[in-house]
């Protein structure tokens, strides 16, 4: 049976680098899929650290690569969040996406604008350094924590409810959307998918992936839906890749190389310029 063809998917908040990153999830939840457009919306990379990514990680900007093939007609977005500023500047030539900080586009008669959500975050934009030794500090603790992670997670939901992020994002992103004349607008930054309408404007947030609900918004005639990945769900039958998935031999190689090929790349950082990224 084919799969239904959304005009736009969202995921956020992968956070490349953090041992709780559920990478392989996103990856299969991405193949499973069928999409015009993919909207990566931000915090995908915990930090500037490439040496903390492991093959799972690698293989998920594999696969954004592959989408972003013209051939396959898919528009790969990447919206810039706050912990991998600066990054996605060089990801753009790796994986072959465009960055936004802001991104919008019409459907179904209908404006919609895509940002990340941090900027309605009044302590994240006021206390930059304070956040970025938090994140070092939160990145160590998962080394030294259990298997389950239950003090990373447990910061983190402290965190989230502490600053009352949800709802700070949530009516920035609304007078933001309010502003532009948008009808839907959507974020990530606080890990929680949630849906508030005000005033006849939609606020989405897609979740994240780092904690034990993971969450992504798909966009379609029918409207939004947020959808949450299920680990049983999937295990119940054998995912069979689509024709236009299957690779040839050379492909197959190719993957198996891509670790490789990414460190390689990965390790002419330092001789990549830096180049504003278009709004």
């Amino acid at each position: 049976m084919d799969l239904p063809v959304y005009n736009t998917l969202i995921l956020s908040d992968l956070h490349l680098g953090a041992e709780t990153s559920h990478a392989r999830e996103a990856t299969r939840v991405l193949k499973e899929n069928r999409f015009q457009r993919l909207i990566l919306l931000g915090d995908i990379f915990a930090d500037l650290n490439f040496a903390r990514l492991t093959k799972d990680h690698w293989k998920f900007l594999g696969y954004i690569r592959k989408l972003s093939n013209p051939k396959r007609n898919i528009e790969v977005v990447w919206v810039e969040g706050n912990h991998d500023h600066g990054l996605t500047n060089i990801m753009s030539h790796l994986v072959g996406v465009r960055v936004y900080q802001h991104y919008a586009w019409q459907f179904n008669g209908l404006r919609h604008i895509a940002i990340h959500g941090h900027q309605f975050d009044g302590f994240q934009v006021s206390n930059v350094r304070l956040s970025t030794l938090g994140t070092s500090l939160y990145l160590q603790l998962q080394k030294l924590d259990f298997k389950s992670k239950p003090i990373v997670r447990l910061i983190d939901r402290l965190n989230t409810h502490w600053l009352r992020l949800s709802s700070k994002v949530s009516a920035g992103a609304l007078h933001y959307a309010r502003q532009r004349d948008a009808d839907r607008i959507f974020c990530g930054h606080t890990h929680q998918a949630v849906h508030v309408e005000q005033d006849g404007i939609h606020y989405y947030n897609s979740g994240g992936w780092v904690d034990s609900r993971l969450t992504y918004l798909t966009v379609d005639e029918e409207g939004v839906q947020i959808h949450e990945f299920d680990e049983h769900e999937f295990n119940q039958h054998e995912y069979t890749e689509r024709t236009d998935d299957r690779d040839s031999s050379q492909e197959r190689s190719e993957v198996d190389s891509e670790s490789a090929d990414f460190a390689d790349e990965a390790g002419l950082l330092e001789d990549v310029e830096y180049e504003s990224v278009g709004r």
